[in-house]
């Protein structure tokens, strides 16, 4: 049997802040890294902040939130996560980089230790076949925001083993989280589905079915969706829909998963979603406003 009881997360964005809050919450040592220091501190400053919130939510209780946040420690050399028993790599959605970050890890990693990628769409196999150990490499995709979202998606690459499969579904149960297992094809479950969706209500506006508005309105309420498509692909993050668009566009070869070209010149233009303040609305004021 594989014992987890310390991890180390790699990446302090949105996604890494998240699975390091649900796993110190969980009862694991959390160990954070990332390569900038200042993303390190802010991270632990939003974690405390959404511990906090949980509290006056009466989700957890004050002992609870004072004993997860005693068990995150900084890591600020990534050789550090190599002694945890179970890594997740939360960096950008960029297989390169996450192939790099792999490689680096590598010297520094304990003989039983499990390698996980929280990535949500790139191959499990091919990621893997950047370590020393792809049987004991998984995908672990949760979903965003981490302490909110019941799910996880659990990817086999073809070299995975059963034991390591059976010690990811047993550790992401154990954060209170359901499972659903997934096979090794372009974006998963969740996200083949869901994010050609974003890129069909971009294509909508593109060709001047609907305002931003039109068509949020129209899905939140004709299909009972919590948050528009627009709103959504904000949400996530637009450099991050495209990124899974070409993913899938690239991995399947089906024009049926081509980009929308505004969702390409959104991106050029830097304007992101909420993270950088513009996207298909502004976020800039009080009130988000659509930017077209």
């Amino acid at each position: 049997m594989v014992q987890i009881r310390s991890v180390g997360v790699i990446g302090a964005g949105q996604m890494g802040s998240g699975i390091a809050h649900v796993c110190a919450l969980g009862g694991y040592d959390v160990l954070l890294h990332d390569v900038s220091p200042d993303r390190i501190k802010a991270s632990l400053s939003q974690i405390e902040r959404n511990m906090s919130r949980q509290v006056a939510r009466g989700i957890i209780d004050d002992e609870a939130m004072k004993t997860g946040l005693a068990r995150i420690k900084a890591a600020e050399e990534l050789q550090a996560i190599g002694q945890a028993d179970l890594a997740i790599e939360a960096a950008t959605e960029d297989e390169e980089v996450k192939k790099t970050i792999f490689k680096a890890l590598a010297p520094h990693l304990a003989p039983n230790t499990l390698l996980a990628s929280n990535t949500s769409s790139i191959s499990i196999t091919r990621l893997a076949s950047a370590t020393d150990r792809p049987e004991r490499f998984i995908g672990l995709h949760f979903m965003n925001p981490v302490p909110l979202m019941n799910l996880v998606e659990i990817i086999r690459g073809i070299a995975t083993d059963a034991v390591t499969y059976e010690a990811a579904v047993d550790f992401a149960k154990s954060l209170g989280k359901t499972t659903a297992n997934a096979e090794d094809f372009p974006a998963f479950i969740v996200n083949r589905i869901l994010v050609p969706m974003i890129n069909e209500a971009i294509y909508t506006l593109y060709e001047g079915v609907g305002t931003v508005e039109a068509i949020d309105t129209a899905m939140k309420l004709g299909a009972n969706h919590p948050m528009g498509p627009l709103e959504l692909g904000d949400f996530i993050g637009l450099d991050t829909v495209l990124s899974i668009m070409n993913v899938l566009y690239e991995g399947l070869a089906d024009s049926k998963y081509r980009p929308c070209p505004l969702l390409v010149k959104y991106v050029e233009a830097g304007w992101l979603g909420r993270k950088t303040g513009r996207g298909f609305y502004d976020y800039r004021g009080d009130q988000p406003v659509p930017t077209r």
